[in-house]
């Protein structure tokens, strides 16, 4: 169940190990006298350098590995981990889980995955794994492009936090006393920039950045730094606004922070502690109708692509929102339990959300508003899970007779996020992958806009 990894990326340990190192741990958990157990092995190496005002600033090297035990001696549970791969450190790592479960209190909802639930057979191949080989130099080389390319937008960009490159590569083993036993290897690269205008007493500061697991899937290096220098330069010379209710369009990589707050509130800790606003919202009108959201998890190269879940339990595409009404909850075995439902291959977090568009490119979607606000940047954290208001410092563009007008600071967005699920109108094309949340635009219908 595991794909191959190429030996001479740079991996201290072959795939064969890591699964012999997690049936070591199960074994020695099942010697122990554990009712049930489940151990995963993992590997990292990569680095990242960060530039600034053309002189390298850091260079990081990562290789880190680790092990983690959790073991169940009915519904006692103990949980161990060590970065010591030798037999002793192993060994030790076992009897430490094993002694924290034998003084933990019973808890009737812990223990392993539904067995019939597990991935089984030949796993797909989510084509995860590509290997930059990209060297320090190399590295530094890039991150001096970007930069200079966003110099060379405009004079007034005079100042730099850095352009950085990053390159990672992991592999890891997952296993259970049920019989599972899987792994794959993995990598993710990323380039950013973040630079500095000022005019008279003015300053801002704006960035971008791209990420892929494939190195070719990369924004063109000096794209990234062109777009940091482009959006800094429209951000000077801001403006204050009068308090008001308006429109307000959610550029593409915040707005993928609104469909996050809908995951969060429908996750299975938020549920079962009833700390959210959405409890017992299944098969509910959440969204307009227009609105669907689709889970894929085998998306070929998805930065959030996965056979199957932390626990071992099979992934799958589904729809978790359809006509705007909510089918289903992100739910580990533990949560599920708690529910009195079944898991939904969520242990660990959501998978490929994919929100489809409702046609409009960006430049549509600031047609359509007509007036109102653009945000571009949030501040603060101001979303109250349990009642579902929202607050958040903001800043953007005015936007008036479907163009944008100038730029707008110190303003805070608010309402509330089932009324502003509710009142989304469109939703554009300009989606910018960056993680699990595949979205473009969100133009909500009115929001309140807090200034002087």
């Amino acid at each position: 169940m595991s794909a191959q990894v190429n030996s001479a990326a740079g991996f201290s340990y072959a795939a064969a190990e890591l699964q012999q190192y997690t049936a070591d741990l199960l074994n020695r958990a099942r010697e122990l006298g554990a009712s049930s157990a489940e151990a995963d092995v993992s590997e990292g190496w990569g680095h990242s350098v960060n530039v600034r005002m053309d002189a390298v600033e850091t260079i990081e090297y990562h290789r880190d590995k680790g092990l983690s035990v959790t073991v169940y001696f009915g519904k006692q549970k103990g949980h161990a981990g060590s970065s010591d791969f030798s037999p002793k450190a192993m060994r030790d790592t076992v009897e430490k889980a094993c002694s924290i479960a034998k003084h933990t209190a019973i808890d009737e909802f812990s223990g392993l995955a539904d067995p019939a639930l597990l991935a089984t057979g030949s796993l797909p191949d989510l084509d995860l794994y590509h290997p930059w080989g990209i060297s320090v130099e190399q590295s530094i080389e890039l991150g001096k492009r970007a930069e200079a390319a966003a110099f060379a937008i405009d004079s007034r960009i005079d100042n730099s936090d850095g352009a950085s490159v990053s390159t990672q590569d992991s592999h890891f083993c997952y296993g259970n006393s049920s019989g599972f036993l899987g792994g794959y290897p993995s990598s993710r690269h990323g380039v950013s920039c973040s630079v500095i205008a000022s005019e008279d007493d003015a300053m801002q500061r704006d960035d971008w950045y791209s990420t892929a697991r494939d190195f070719a899937d990369l924004e063109r290096i000096e794209r990234v730094g062109q777009i940091a220098g482009e959006r800094v330069i429209r951000r000077l010379n801001g403006r204050k606004l009068k308090t008001l209710d308006c429109p307000v369009l959610f550029e593409a990589p915040i707005a993928q922070g609104i469909i996050g707050h809908f995951v969060g509130a429908v996750s299975g800790g938020s549920l079962y502690r009833k700390s959210s606003f959405l409890i017992d919202s299944l098969g509910k009108q959440i969204f307009p109708r227009f609105l669907q959201i689709r889970e894929i998890p085998h998306l070929g190269k998805g930065l959030s692509s996965s056979p199957f879940d932390s626990e071992g339990v099979a992934t799958k595409e589904r729809d978790v929102i359809k006509d705007g009404v909510l089918q289903g909850y992100f739910l580990g075995s533990y949560s599920a339990r708690k529910l009195g439902m079944q898991s939904t291959g969520n242990a660990g977090g959501n998978y490929n959300l994919i929100v489809p568009d409702t046609g409009q490119d960006f430049a549509g979607l600031i047609k359509q508003m007509d007036h109102g606000l653009l945000v571009t940047e949030l501040l603060g954290h101001g979303i109250n899970m349990v009642t579902g208001d929202y607050s958040r410092g903001a800043s953007g563009y005015w936007v008036e007779g479907g163009e944008i007008q100038y730029p707008v600071e110190e303003i805070t967005v608010a309402g509330n996020l089932k009324d502003m699920f509710k009142s989304i109108v469109a939703i554009g094309n300009d989606v910018v992958v960056r993680g699990s949340k595949l979205c473009g635009s969100i133009l909500i219908e009115r929001m309140t806009v807090a200034g002087d």
